[in-house]
């Protein structure tokens, strides 16, 4: 499997990559398209800080259930059959969203997109991670990264160009619809076309070979793989026959019952992803930059252009993952967050407050715009594919399940926490304050790679052995 790349079948391991990535598109626009539409709901919905922290972080708890059941259930019905009802549910989630009257119906339809969020998040890089030959899969993988970013990046540009059209998020726009609901519809084109694509890419043959079903596994290794399928079955055969049937079980120690050394790291590494208050970024971007000037429509455009950047930061992850590892990009990213974070920090607490409350940056505005696009492309270049790769990849073929189960329900309960918080934190401690706990975090995350994080660069699945 790892002697010749080009005894396999590329073209189309990266027709069916590509597909499944799809989902995390969908992952990225249902994350960014809540940054342009939360003038609109406060207004729709008569809420306040509070309020609006929920309806933005709502999602965010269905994330984390969807995380947490969609690893265990991938494990008896399969990574596809799971990316399907993701897809499903998202065009469900896109169509209520935009429709509800009132703060609890939206609220339930964010967290059915949530459900849809978190399967994706965790199924896409665990069926790339499934086909994908180990010399190139950390750049397959870190396609899932890029289809995120991209789909933030449409998001934005969509919220952009029909705040334009109509105005702004809040006036009518077609059909007597205000604009933040339109907002919400577009994402049902690229959901259906998650769905259609879906039915024509085949199940994980790891998953297969699991569940007995060896003939339809050859048949997939075989237009994976074409005359090296036989050895990788035998080799997935004699390191699945070795196992017993996955459970949450096979992430505790057998002797000891305690918790596995790599689960601590998986949640660390998910965890950190987050504690680094990058989201911040994505769900209130607009908000940020509201908050210290700029009007909604620069805002918006603000929010365009670091999408923009972050694709370039993931083209280059690419080009590098497979040849310097994960383990040094993480670090580079954690250290470039940390005086990128520590700098927007300083602009922040150089800035005055205005008699209408707001935070003028004056002459550090500079500053704080090109810091915020550098912390955004060390974190889209580092953690932001980094994070998913590994734990696409380093759990051994039975606790993969299991152990993005249970990273992913941490990463995104962190991503709750830090999502519901920042408006709470900006309302008490400012943006000096939140912003300095980002940058605090984003420096621990230095010592941890440093100490807890393994090199997965050029293994199989076959030899991770947790």
């Amino acid at each position: 499997m790892t002697n010749n790349v080009k005894q396999e079948n590329i073209g189309f391991i990266i027709l069916i990559t590509l597909v499944s990535t799809l989902g995390g598109f969908l992952f990225g626009f249902d994350s960014g398209v809540i940054n342009g539409t939360i003038e609109g709901l406060q207004k729709a919905f008569q809420s306040e800080s509070v309020g609006t922290g929920f309806n933005v972080a709502s999602m965010l708890l269905g994330c984390a259930v969807g995380a947490f059941l969609a690893g265990w259930l991938a494990d008896k019905f399969g990574r596809r059959n799971m990316l399907i009802a993701a897809a499903v549910m998202f065009i469900i989630s896109a169509f209520g969203s935009g429709i509800a009257d009132s703060s609890i119906t939206f609220v339930a339809y964010r967290i059915i997109g949530g459900f849809a969020v978190g399967a994706a998040s965790v199924m896409t890089p665990a069926y790339i991670s499934e086909v994908a030959p180990a010399p190139i899969r950390g750049k397959l993988a870190t396609l899932q990264q890029i289809a995120i970013v991209g789909g933030l990046f449409s998001a934005f540009l969509c919220n952009y160009l029909i705040a334009e059209f109509a105005g702004s998020s809040i006036n009518e726009w077609w059909l007597g619809f205000e604009a933040w609901r339109w907002m919400f519809w577009m994402e049902i084109i690229p959901a259906l076309l998650f769905f259609i694509g879906l039915l024509v890419i085949p199940e994980s043959p790891r998953f297969l070979v699991m569940n007995q079903q060896t003939d339809k596994a050859m048949d997939v290794l075989k237009k994976l793989y074409h005359n090296t399928a036989k050895q990788l079955f035998d080799q997935i055969l004699e390191s699945i026959s070795k196992q017993q049937k996955p459970s949450l079980n096979d992430l505790i120690e057998p002797t000891t019952r305690k918790i596995k050394p790599i689960l601590w790291v998986a949640i660390g590494l998910a965890t950190f992803q987050q504690l680094v208050g990058i989201n911040v970024v994505f769900y209130y971007g607009a908000v940020l930059w509201q908050a210290v000037g700029f009007s909604e429509s620069d805002a918006l455009l603000i929010n365009v252009i670091s999408g923009a950047v972050s694709i370039a930061a993931c083209v280059v992850t690419i080009l590098l993952i497979d040849k310097i590892g994960r383990k040094p990009i993480l670090l580079i990213g954690s250290l470039g967050m940390t005086v990128t974070l520590a700098l927007l920090v300083f602009a922040f607490a150089n800035g005055e407050t205005t008699d209408s409350g707001d935070l003028s940056l004056g002459s550090y505005g500079t500053l704080a715009l090109l810091a915020a696009n550098a912390y955004v492309i060390m974190f889209n270049f580092s953690w932001g594919p980094v994070m998913w790769v590994l734990l696409g990849e380093m759990f051994p073929n039975r606790m993969r399940g299991s152990g993005l189960a249970i990273a992913g329900l941490s990463q995104w309960l962190a991503n709750f926490a830090i999502t519901m918080s920042f408006p709470l934190m900006l309302g008490s401690i400012g943006l000096v304050g939140a912003y300095g706990f980002y940058a605090i975090s984003a420096g621990i995350s230095i010592i941890f790679v440093g100490k807890f994080v393994f090199e997965t660069r050029g293994k199989t699945l076959e030899e991770m052995q947790g």
